[in-house]
């Protein structure tokens, strides 16, 4: 087998097994129901938007392909920072 294929194989069981990793923990280390209920949702939403991400990746043509990278870059800053503000604000919420 071409030593490249063994690699990709290999990076793409480390990022999933990364990626379960840290949804397991993301979730296991909340502090209520609530906070608990939004990581999960959080989560899928973002399991589906890179998985969705990725069929782009290896659907469209080369040019289109790289272009990709601006909107998940924007995207994904701007989810970072509303699920951390609204984890806080439920954290919060929970704690009085």
């Amino acid at each position: 087998m071409h030593p490249g294929i063994i690699g990709a194989i290999i990076g793409g069981v480390c990022g999933i097994a990364g990626g379960l990793i840290g949804t397991y923990f993301s979730v296991k280390n909340t502090s209520g129901p609530q906070e608990r209920k939004f990581m999960i949702q959080a989560s899928a939403i973002t399991w589906i938007g890179v998985l969705l991400f990725l069929v782009l990746m290896f659907a469209l043509p080369s040019p289109f392909r790289y272009l990709l990278w601006i909107p998940y870059g924007i995207v994904l800053f701007l989810a970072i920072a509303a699920g951390n503000r609204i984890q806080r604000r439920i954290r919060q919420q929970e704690l009085q």
